[in-house]
């Protein structure tokens, strides 16, 4: 007010007749009016947090849960940007955002192997304090592991994938095969189907040059008892012999004919695809294909089963973790906001929506046994075991480019340009200089 006051007295002095200062004294009163009404309703604005999500996870997002957290919190408005379906290319638009120094997101929508390098960057917001290890109990303990870098916690998870198989139980059960337990089950049971024409082929796998084969290959590398990084010592472990064994596994299904010769060259849904046809007995995917082999059109619909990855004789097994999360952008300039969002987001209600609204699998333990989950979903009890059974890739800042790095090398492999051997000691060559190297810029800052 005493500003306003000064305003006024500057002006008026200002203007040299009675008549004239009493106008303007009119014109700046109706001013501080306006002033003294449009101050408080622009304090009250809503806070408009942004996300950028890819195109095909909008829409279960929008229909309920966007809503639904803006009714409870009205002070807070959730902006959704629909983003790419690749969701490489959705990485890089928050990788530029970022490096550009003042990235428009306030949340930050994570793939489960962007979160290390993110934290490393310095772009998330650490998040280790918000919640209590009671409020993350809640959670799958393997979702909870993807969230973290260093051992502080940057993520918390919306939903989660794993890597399972697939089996046709009708043709196991009409042959009196009891269910597979390693992988040298796969191969027998595989080639008996085959002999007996009840099948083209036994075993389907994604072995094209993508993220998709390094996925599959953490989790047979992990079935023979061995690693790729270790990131609390950041050991390689390409070149040791349980890996080497494990490339072998994968081209001996090729050379067999237990798989398809293009297998080399598919991705998920070139394999969902055919063994949806009923020409496969086995097949590696993630939990989004359940709903379409028992879609009502589905040729194999009742006829399949789901369990987790196997393992080679004498080792454990486990599934691929996959999934999303959210963390908040260091650079927000609403964390608390941003917060409240997550904390609802990742909230038992709304998940329990989201999944039997799109399906998705949750991170929740609760929700796997859900009366009206279960209900709609009869499988995700089988699948929580899934889950449990979880392998993260390996969770260091350089993950990207490790990953190119096996997925070259693997493929070299698996299309007999190398031997499995040789392959792998380059992979690991490779990767301990990448290793070396980010150990090197540590130490530098």
């Amino acid at each position: 007010m005493l500003f306003f006051s000064a305003i006024a007295r500057f002006l008026t002095s200002c203007v040299p007749s009675p008549k004239t200062s009493r106008r303007v004294g009119w014109v700046i009163l109706c001013l501080l009016t306006a002033l003294l009404v449009a101050v408080p309703v622009l304090s009250q604005q809503p806070v408009t947090l942004k996300l950028l999500m890819s195109a095909p996870d909008v829409p279960p997002w929008t229909n309920y849960l966007v809503k639904e957290f803006e009714a409870k919190n009205p002070g807070i408005r959730l902006q959704v940007i629909e983003g790419p379906n690749n969701v490489s290319l959705l990485e890089d638009l928050y990788t530029t955002a970022f490096l550009l120094g003042d990235s428009p997101y306030d949340l930050v929508n994570m793939d489960i192997v962007w979160t290390p390098k993110f934290a490393a960057a310095g772009w998330l917001k650490d998040l280790t304090d918000e919640f209590s290890e009671q409020d993350l109990a809640a959670f799958s303990p393997s979702a909870i592991a993807g969230g973290r870098y260093q051992n502080r916690l940057y993520r918390l998870p919306t939903r989660s994938d794993a890597g399972m198989l697939y089996y046709r139980k009708d043709l196991l059960e009409a042959a009196n095969f009891e269910l597979p337990k390693t992988f040298e089950d796969v191969e027998r049971i595989s080639k008996a189907l085959q002999q007996q024409k009840a099948v083209r082929w036994g075993y389907l796998w994604q072995g094209k040059q993508y993220e998709g084969a390094a996925a599959m290959f953490v989790e047979v590398l992990q079935g023979f008892g061995g690693f790729w990084v270790n990131p609390d010592t950041l050991e390689v472990g390409l070149d040791q012999p349980a890996a080497i064994r494990a490339v072998e596994f994968l081209r001996n299904t090729v050379s067999q004919g237990i798989s398809p010769p293009g297998v080399t060259t598919y991705v998920e849904e070139d394999t969902r695809r055919i063994f949806q046809n009923g020409e496969a007995a086995f097949l590696r995917n993630w939990p989004y294909a359940w709903s379409l082999f028992n879609a009502d059109n589905s040729p194999v619909k009742g006829k399949v089963g789901i369990m987790p990855m196997i393992p080679a004789a004498g080792q454990s097994g486990g599934s691929c973790l996959g999934g999303w999360g959210l963390g908040i952008a260091k650079t927000s300039k609403h964390p608390q906001e941003a917060l409240k969002a997550i904390q609802f987001l990742i909230g038992e209600t709304a998940q329990k929506q989201v999944v039997l609204d799109a399906g998705y699998v949750p991170t929740r333990e609760a929700l796997f046994n859900d009366a009206a989950i279960v209900a709609k979903y009869s499988h995700y009890p089988e699948l929580q075991k899934v889950v449990k059974n979880g392998v993260l890739r390996p969770p260091i800042a350089q993950y990207a480019q490790a990953s190119d790095i096996l997925q070259r090398y693997l493929s070299a492999a698996l299309t007999n340009q190398q031997s499995s051997e040789q392959a792998m000691k380059g992979a690991a060559g490779e990767t301990r200089r990448l290793v070396e190297a980010g150990k090197m810029a540590n130490n530098e800052t």
